[in-house]
């Protein structure tokens, strides 16, 4: 008996293209780090970086032909690194929140007014 396996073949032009594809990206994010966009700077490289990881996971990890287990991982894996980034955010947009000790020096000059 031979075991038969159904996985899904992928013609060479699919590859061919989506590695196009990246090369075209990775230029693309060496030419905008030329170009001083302001604030969005990260946004934009972050954007390309997401395009980029989307094309790897679907085509080069098969993620496009599975169905099942494959697909919960990656969820499972999107969803902790949601949680990682909340924690992350948290801490960075409430440093402010603190307040900043001014130390014994700010008690100084109280001092000399109560002698």
């Amino acid at each position: 008996m031979s075991e038969q396996h159904s996985e899904h073949v992928v013609p060479y032009s699919t590859y061919v293209g989506v590695f196009l594809a990246l090369l075209f990206f990775t230029g693309l994010t060496t030419g905008v780090a030329y170009i001083d966009l302001g604030i969005f700077n990260t946004v934009v490289a972050l954007l390309i970086a997401g395009i980029k990881m989307t094309l790897v996971v679907l085509f080069f990890m098969h993620l496009r032909y599975n169905k099942g287990l494959s697909r919960i991982v990656i969820v499972g894996a999107f969803f902790w690194l949601a949680i990682m980034m909340s924690i992350t955010l948290a801490d960075e947009l409430t440093r402010s929140w603190t307040p900043v000790a001014h130390g014994w020096s700010a008690l100084v000059p109280l001092v000399g007014h109560l002698f």
